[in-house]
This record gives structure tokens, C-alpha cells and sequence, in this order.
């Protein structure tokens, strides 16, 4: 069964991380879904069990969804270029 964790909103300065999923207990099979709205694209670092860590751009005024075995964090870094801001949200397995 999965569960589907409440919407976030993400305002990023420029230049700026934070992480907004962590489960540092082994990791977990997790989803997250990101719509970027704010004139600057946005990555969503995925940092995982065992694997390197994966960054992913988010192009403006659009999402992504991912999904992933094993996963420790999920965090927005918002590039030098400006601000990024929209929501986010996760869904993950409870096994």
C-alpha cells in the first residue's frame, strides 16, 4: 500500500537547497512529484541507497514525476540563475 504525503510549496532563492523528503532509516521505494512555476528551472536531487546520487531539471512551467527504489532524500536546488518556487509532493510504499 502506498501513501500519498501532503502537498509542499517551495520557494527557493537562487543558488539555494533544501530537502523536502528524508528517510535516512535504509531507504524506502518512493515517487515525487514536482511542478515547477517560478521563471527558473529547479533539480530535484535524489540521493539513494548504494547508488550516486541523481539530479534531474525540472524546465519551467512544467513537472516531473519520478519514482525510485531505495530512496534516502529527495531535495529542490534551485540554479544560479533565480528563484524557483512550486509544490512538490511524495508518495511512498509502506511495506
Amino acid at each position: 500500500m502506498a501513501i500519498l504525503l501532503p502537498i509542499q510549496n517551495y520557494n527557493l532563492p537562487a543558488g539555494v537547497g533544501k530537502s523536502y523528503y528524508e528517510n535516512l532509516a535504509g531507504g524506502t521505494n518512493a515517487s515525487a512529484t514536482v511542478n515547477n512555476f517560478g521563471p527558473f528551472p529547479v533539480s530535484l536531487v535524489i540521493t539513494r541507497v548504494n547508488a550516486p546520487v541523481v539530479t534531474y531539471v525540472v524546465p519551467v512551467n512544467s513537472s516531473l514525476t519520478i519514482s525510485s527504489g531505495g530512496v534516502l532524500v529527495f531535495a529542490l536546488l534551485a540554479n544560479l540563475g533565480g528563484a524557483a518556487s512550486g509544490t512538490i509532493q511524495f508518495a511512498v510504499a509502506d511495506l
